[in-house]
């Protein structure tokens, strides 16, 4: 990015402002042009002169260079100049009022410019390292491993951001393919560390640890052994043993995963319940226990974070993701979660996610 005196180049023009701004904005104009017509009307006994001060604070809010309020307030002050001329019976003082309010009104709204861009530049540099730090924690996975198809898709709830506690990772490993979906519990950096954390355990232990129960009690231990413990994550880990082999799920406190197969979704509900990483011993100890189900061929199987199924519609009703996974019609796992997403964002309309969102979907191709 390349910086000018008025701010930075790249970025200079403003974000396109709301259809009601505008109107609000072209209204205010038309208030200002027919004020200076009613003071070349009335005759030299009155001035309107003043309200020229507004028209450099209505040019600094649909722009982001310095210049544009600065070139404003200048024509506004030749105006004021020229009306002074007309209206001969008006104090001096009025006068000198009007223009000193001009030359106040243009210095503050050039001042707003260039704070509002040095926020910009701010925020733009912000999202730049949040993108970063995604692609290297969360890392895409394959479109194709063995007879998975596999698609992922991260939606931050808020606009300036990239990245928080949500995670996910597949790794094909000598024991086959491990998957796993998480969502760290909190916001914040200290939610990403953690979630840094999880991740790292997982591509130490997948690929050397066989057993997917005990796959997610080495998770939970290294959440344990933070030196800040008191963060825990819920998890979902899928364990496919290779081409038309069996699958496992251990569900670790995480929504359930949703199994569509033939048009009809169904909630893989673990036989025991078990609580999230980092509190297996506080909630009773014991392990992890793995369930087994069968997949068929074009079964497709969406993991989720609570992301989709505690966003609410401007009603307060939460997401029916079920219900809407079985009303799509895509099979491709890329197209479906474009369509789930499209879904998603018209349910929560126009309030947005209070929560960041991740999904992942895996389709089964023999």
């Amino acid at each position: 990015m390349t910086e000018t005196a008025d701010g930075p180049r790249d970025g200079a023009r403003p974000p396109r402002l709301p259809r009601r701004t505008r109107l609000l904005l072209y209204c205010a104009f038309l208030l200002l042009v027919a004020a200076v017509v009613a003071d070349l009307l009335t005759g030299p006994g009155t001035t309107l002169s003043p309200v020229l001060a507004v028209a450099p604070v209505l040019v600094g809010a649909t722009t982001r260079r310095a210049r544009v309020p600065l070139a404003t307030g200048v024509a506004a002050a030749v105006a004021a100049g020229l009306l002074e001329r007309g209206n001969t019976a008006v104090s001096g003082s009025v006068h000198l009022t009007a223009l000193v309010t001009i030359l106040a009104a243009t210095l503050a709204s050039t001042a707003n410019v260039v704070l509002i861009s040095s926020r910009e530049r701010e925020l733009l540099q912000v999202r730049t390292v949040s993108e970063a730090a995604q692609r290297a924690l969360l890392r895409p996975p394959p479109e194709r491993i063995g007879p998975l198809r596999i698609a992922v898709r991260y939606v931050a709830a808020a606009a300036e951001a990239r990245i928080g506690g949500d995670l996910y990772e597949v790794a094909d490993t000598p024991f086959g393919i491990r998957v796993l979906l998480g969502d760290v519990q909190g916001h914040g950096l200290s939610a990403v560390e953690t979630a840094a954390d999880v991740l790292g355990a997982f591509r130490a232990a997948a690929r050397t640890e066989p057993d997917l129960a005990r796959l997610a009690g080495r998770l939970d231990a290294a959440l344990v052994a933070r030196p800040d413990n008191e963060r825990f994550a819920t998890a979902v880990l899928l364990g496919v043993d290779g081409p038309g082999g069996s699958a496992l799920l251990v569900n670790c406190g995480h929504p359930h995963a949703l199994l569509r197969r033939a048009g009809r979704v169904t909630e893989l509900v673990p036989s025991r319940h078990a609580p999230p990483l980092g509190l297996l011993d506080l909630l009773g100890g014991g392990r992890y226990r793995a369930d087994p189900f069968e997949p068929l061929a074009g079964d497709l199987l969406l993991l989720h974070t609570d992301g989709f199924s505690e966003a609410r519609d401007p009603a307060g009703r939460f997401y029916p993701i079920t219900d809407r996974l079985a009303a799509l019609h895509a099979t491709a796992p890329d197209a479906l979660l474009d369509d789930l997403l499209d879904d998603l964002a018209a349910w929560v309309s126009p309030t947005g996610l209070d929560d960041d969102a991740a999904a992942l979907a895996l389709r089964w191709e023999y």
